[in-house]
């Protein structure tokens, strides 16, 4: 064979190679669009590096923003949503409800504390008897379902005792700044928003008493990565691919901060950075797999359902996690 020949079949052969590595072997082509639904709020943080590309992918990542959970089961339904971040909680009934997720791992563990007017005593649970508590949104979200728990436990009779009440977060806000509001449980930023002005301070952590009460750590799965069950299925790597980055850039928003803040102030505009920054403080994103997470997210959604059970009617099977 002439020495042209074997030179062509050579580059073909690298070429070939190059190709199979690239795309993982023989399965699907890899998709030609990846979309990550993510919502409006805090964390818009951890992806950030995402979002302004610090944290490098050959993947073609669109996030898209979700702003209440209608929105983002409407996209999982219609699968025009890959990945999603989620509340834990929010996800478990999704999930309930046919809808085919996993969990790849938690991100979001801090972000609830109890306010306290600024000249209102707070000794304890005791402290809220005749007194009205705001809280945000609705019945059976994850303060809500801790503070009434906490109340029972001390004897205290929730809307008999303590008329606890509920409203927009931004409603709250307003009301705890006109001086108008005994306690609010909020989840940040809007505790800092609140608190802004000398108008109070947190006379507890939600997530401290969670670890006291449960003898489990001083955090709570609040939200996490998800990924629709048969894009896994058709594409493993890229499924795993995507965690890594997220993980990453979960990790390059918090030795970023001011960075990550200005990022996400394209996003927030609503919420000055300062405040947001202050937030961050008191707000914990650390990504842990599912396969580490499970554990946590196993008991919390277990004591939810304890607690509150038209909030969590039915706990998720092994088929919920990733691993």
């Amino acid at each position: 064979m002439k020495k042209g020949v074997w030179l062509l079949i050579i580059v073909l052969l690298l070429a070939g190679s190059f190709i199979f590595w690239k795309h993982g072997g023989l399965g699907p082509e890899p998709p030609a669009q990846i979309t990550l639904i993510n919502p409006l709020g805090p964390t818009v943080i951890p992806v950030a590096g995402i979002s302004s590309q610090q944290v490098i992918s050959e993947m073609p990542i669109t996030i898209q923003y979700w702003k209440d959970t209608d929105e983002a089961v409407a996209l999982l339904a219609s699968k025009k949503a890959d990945f999603a971040v989620l509340p834990i909680s929010a996800a478990a009934n999704i999930y309930a409800r046919g809808i085919n997720i996993k969990m790849l791992g938690v991100h979001e563990w801090k972000v609830f504390y109890l306010l306290a007017a600024k000249d209102t005593p707070f000794e304890g649970w005791k402290s809220l008897v005749g007194k009205r508590v705001y809280t945000a949104h609705g019945r059976g979200q994850t303060a809500d379902v801790i503070m009434r728990a906490a109340l029972s436990k001390e004897g205290i009779e929730p809307d008999q005792d303590v008329k606890i009440l509920y409203a927009p977060p931004q409603e709250i806000v307003a009301l705890f700044k006109a001086g108008k509001v005994d306690f609010a449980a909020l989840p940040e930023p809007f505790v800092t928003l609140a608190m802004s002005g000398d108008n109070g301070k947190i006379v507890l952590d939600f997530q401290k008493y969670w670890g006291e009460s449960t003898g489990k750590p001083e955090r709570i799965p609040v939200a996490g990565l998800f990924v629709a069950g048969d894009f896994q299925e058709k594409y493993p790597r890229e499924t795993k691919e995507l965690a890594r980055i997220f993980a990453d850039s979960t990790r390059w928003s918090n030795e970023n901060v001011d960075q990550a803040l200005a990022v996400a102030a394209e996003t927030l505009p609503t919420i000055p950075q300062p405040v947001m920054k202050k937030a961050l403080s008191r707000i914990e994103f650390e990504f842990i797999d599912s396969s580490k997470s499970r554990p946590e997210v196993e008991f919390y959604l277990q004591k939810m359902k304890e607690l509150y059970p038209q909030g969590t009617p039915k706990l998720p099977d092994k088929g919920f996690y990733s691993s």
